[in-house]
This record gives structure tokens, C-alpha cells and sequence, in this order.
């Protein structure tokens, strides 16, 4: 069980990463690409963080 809540967080913490990274490349570079999903991508960047947070929370609550 401890390893798998470990890829877990991983998992979750990688995808906050990618998301963050793809929003500020594309804040960064502008234009179109930009005004359509910015938004967007900083919103599911704000979700995977609550997920990425929960899966941390439940890794600590269920440990042995």
C-alpha cells in the first residue's frame, strides 16, 4: 500500500508540474494558443493541486 500511494503522489505531483510548466510556456509565448487555453490550463492546474493535496492527505490518514 505504501508504494502505491507513493506513485500516487508522484503521479499527481507530475501532473501539477506538467500543467504549470505547459501555463507559464504558454503565458510566456502569448498569442492565440494563449487567449484560448491560459485560462484553462491555470484551472486545471488549481485542480490537480486540490487532487494532488487529497492524495497526500489519504496517504497520510491510511498509513501504518
Amino acid at each position: 500500500m505504501a508504494h502505491l500511494s507513493v506513485v500516487l503522489i508522484v503521479a499527481a505531483l507530475l501532473l501539477v508540474f506538467a500543467s504549470l510548466a505547459l501555463g507559464l510556456f504558454s503565458m510566456v509565448k502569448g498569442g492565440e494558443f494563449n487567449k484560448k487555453y491560459g485560462n484553462r490550463l491555470m484551472r486545471a492546474r488549481l485542480g490537480l493541486q486540490a487532487v494532488a493535496l487529497v492524495v497526500f492527505m489519504a496517504a497520510l490518514a491510511f498509513k501504518n
